[in-house]
């Protein structure tokens, strides 16, 4: 008897695969060169009989795993963990209480959260990129510039000074031993 996530499934058959991708680049002479070996995901392909009581709770839960991409534990002659894909389930008359299925199991690897979001909220504004896109010209209309040309005249005498306002960004200091010192 084999289970998934505790549930009790007769697997007939087991049928785990290894695959890879291989890159290859044309030569001029001889065979094609082999330059690259990746792999792919693994997957395990299952089939079985579901019998009993219970049989219709297995079903709606292989259903429900395979619809919400649950990572489900299969454990039998192979131990393995992903999601589920392809479920396809038989019902004919040579199982009464039950049903046939076929599956087939897909690894997967979750992604981490990066080292920066783990940071306090002071040192991660420090951590950010600052984004400067430079000074922007502005468009002006051919109305508008001989308005300027008018009162430039005028204008020449007296200049305003601009005011420029620096903020202090507030440094954080972390007791030794930290992971942020």
């Amino acid at each position: 008897m084999a289970t998934i996530d505790g549930k009790y499934i007769w697997v007939e058959k087991e049928t785990p695969n290894f695959d890879v991708d291989i890159t290859t680049q044309p030569v001029e002479k001889d065979i094609d060169m082999t330059d690259h070996v990746q792999r792919k995901a693994r997957t395990l392909a299952l089939n079985g009989i579901c019998t009993g009581a219970n049989a219709a709770d297995i079903h709606s839960f292989l259903v429900q795993a395979s619809d919400t991409g649950r990572i489900v534990k299969y454990v039998g002659r192979v131990s393995f963990t992903g999601l589920i894909s392809g479920l396809s389930t038989d019902r004919n008359y040579q199982i009464g209480d039950g049903f046939s299925f076929s599956f087939t199991m897909i690894e997967v690897r979750v992604a981490q959260s990066s080292y920066v979001n783990k940071l306090p909220v002071p040192v991660k504004a420090q951590a950010a990129k600052i984004v400067n896109s430079g000074v922007k010209q502005t468009k002006s209309n051919k109305s508008t510039k001989k308005a300027k040309t008018k009162t430039k005249t005028k204008d020449k005498k007296t200049t305003k000074k601009k005011t420029t306002t620096k903020q202090t960004v507030q440094k954080v200091k972390f007791k030794k031993g930290s992971p942020w010192a």
